[in-house]
């Protein structure tokens, strides 16, 4: 296991990614529990891998969702309901990864859900380039349904303690003295954490991927490369 920076880190997964090689765009997993800093890796390994003059397609398990009435229509604190009626996974395979992948066309969709009015959205396809990286962020990335869709995941690991401490700031923040910490709890212990259980109890992720990047702390990461997976450049 490795320990460094956050620049040290986003650094050494950039280079993972560039070292893959293949024919079609490179598409990268980037899972992890809710509120361990998925989002935010992501999107600091687009800058730097943009930078580095490679075109990169950004894209999220939120633009992959079911409209509410599906999602909660176990009851919005189900457990069952978060891990397998939540995401359009099928159409995640469909309308991007597989565009994305051998044999694919390149032309795809980054998403196929609009949150702000809960309904399916059909934005126009683009194509990307042949040396193009998708980052996809999100969580349930490494089950059976995606894991072969994957040319490198990456496991963004956090205890489930600290997540909810995570998601209590990062929720509350915008609502101030009046925000509903008790709801955010509940949501986190009754439906987000026993998902993730039950998620890491039939896929274990976290044996799959081929980084682990244990983020406690975030200005000083640790990750640790999967030895099946040590060719592909760190």
């Amino acid at each position: 296991m490795d320990q460094g920076t956050r620049d040290e880190l986003v650094g050494r997964l950039a280079e993972a990614i560039t070292s893959v090689r293949t024919t079609h765009p490179v598409r990268v997993a980037v899972d992890g529990p809710p509120a361990a800093g998925k989002t935010t890796l992501a999107d600091e390994l687009a800058v730097l891998l943009r930078a580095r003059d490679r075109e990169v397609v950004r894209a999220s398990i939120d633009d992959f969702l079911f409209p509410r009435a599906q999602r909660y229509r176990r009851g919005r604190y189900s457990a069952e309901a978060c891990y397998d009626d939540a995401h359009d996974r099928a159409a995640l395979r469909r309308v991007l990864l597989d565009p994305l992948g051998p044999g694919g066309d390149r032309r795809f969709r980054h998403l196929v859900y609009d949150a702000a009015t809960d309904t399916p959205s059909s934005p126009p396809y683009r194509t990307a380039a042949a040396d193009a990286v998708l980052l996809f962020d999100g969580v349930f990335l490494l089950r059976p349904e995606l894991i072969d869709r994957w040319d490198l995941s990456i496991f963004v690991s956090v205890p489930f303690e600290r997540t909810v401490d995570r998601a209590r700031d990062r929720d509350a923040a915008p609502a101030g003295p009046t925000a509903d910490t008790a709801g955010i709890d509940r949501s986190w212990r009754d439906r987000y954490i026993p998902a993730q259980q039950l998620y890491f109890a039939t896929a274990r992720p976290a044996e799959h991927a081929d980084v682990v990047v244990y983020n406690d702390q975030l200005h000083r990461p640790a990750w640790d490369v999967r030895p099946r997976s040590s060719p592909r450049g760190m």
